[in-house]
């Protein structure tokens, strides 16, 4: 397989580079910016953002986080729409909510049956008289868009089979908490080129963080999605790394990530997958080829013995339990700005 590097130098604009420094908002000099607000705004693919407001989610989050609970979306219901089952996602979306000051309400598949039991356009236009905002968690992206065309609310992809979001700011909000930026960071991401896997690579190349990935033949990156990754690359200066070979893609890197080789609605093709990804574990021979105080990540569950060995996200370099706990505060910050709109903090500029 031909390895293509793109190696961009342009700049991020000025307005992509926030500092997330936690200070007091009482102290922050604002100014709306029509880039950085997201009230009303749907998220259904990291696409959906700018790099101006994936860094406000950020120092958001940073902010809400040291704060804790708040009281910012009283009276504002959050309905959860699931076709696969979750722990962290649901509740750290309950959760969030809660902290915040409003609720939630969970709907299972046997309650709603998107598209079965009930139209997906009828869900939407019923739910859109009842809740402030939707997050749901689907089988199919196309589910995702046809609930977001026919809602008068903001729309959360909690996870596609083409895209999960919010896993992937949570993601950037632990890197940056452990790396102390993201800007010129590496990420090695190491199995299939999966949902997880299509949403960092987008939100790295638009921060300007470097993205590799070694994935078996016919289980890359889909092409869409590099080409669109390119593009933010272009104007981030973020280098972009496909291979085939792990140890590549490891060498050096600051972060090393992987996922399960099989996820959810692919149970049919365990076996090939395990055959195909025979090579692509993340052990501690492969770690020892990153740098040596880069952190190991997981968005959780693991298949111990297939994309991880055993016990190694256990070890000092693991960080995939702050990579869940982030999940409630990036989320936490992100229902804010759907519901109440975010200001842009003057002095968190650099």
């Amino acid at each position: 397989m031909c390895q293509t590097i793109y190696d961009n130098i342009a700049c991020l604009p000025a307005l992509g580079l926030l500092c997330p420094l936690l200070k007091a908002r009482s102290s922050w000099y604002t100014v709306r910016h029509k880039e950085g607000n997201l009230k009303g705004k749907d998220l259904l693919s990291i696409s959906d953002l700018s790099s101006v407001e994936i860094w406000l989610l950020i120092s958001e989050a940073v902010n809400m986080k040291a704060q804790g609970w708040l009281s910012v979306l009283d009276r504002k219901v959050l309905a959860l729409i699931f076709e696969k089952p979750s722990l962290r996602t649901r509740v750290s979306f309950e959760m969030a909510m809660h902290q915040l000051g409003g609720h939630s309400i969970y709907l299972s598949p046997a309650e709603v049956g998107l598209g079965k039991r009930e139209a997906i356009s009828d869900v939407a236009r019923v739910l859109s008289r009842y809740v402030d905002v939707i997050a749901a968690r689907t089988f199919s992206h196309q589910t995702l868009e046809v609930l977001a065309s026919y809602s008068r609310v903001p729309v959360i992809n909690a996870l596609s089979d083409l895209e999960h979001p919010c896993q992937a700011l949570a993601d950037l909000l632990t890197i940056h908490e452990k790396e102390g930026q993201l800007r010129g960071v590496t990420l090695a991401f190491i199995g299939d080129g999966n949902n997880v896997a299509n949403s960092l690579l987008l939100a790295a190349s638009l921060v300007g963080m470097n993205f590799r990935i070694a994935s078996p033949k016919g289980y890359a990156i889909p092409d869409r999605i590099l080409r669109l990754a390119q593009e933010y690359a272009a104007s981030s200066g973020a280098k972009i790394l496909c291979t085939e070979e792990p140890p590549l893609a490891v060498s050096g890197a600051d972060v090393v990530y992987t996922d399960v080789w099989t996820s959810m609605g692919q149970e049919a093709e365990a076996d090939q997958r395990r055959q195909a990804f025979a090579g692509y574990q993340v052990n501690s021979e492969l770690l020892s080829l990153a740098k040596g105080d880069a952190i190991l990540m997981h968005p959780l569950p693991a298949h111990w013995g297939e994309e991880v060995a055993e016990g190694i996200l256990d070890s000092p370099q693991s960080v995939v339990f702050d990579q869940a706990e982030n999940r409630m505060h990036l989320q936490k910050a992100l229902l804010a700005g759907m519901l109440g709109g975010l200001d842009i903090p003057l002095a968190a500029y650099r």
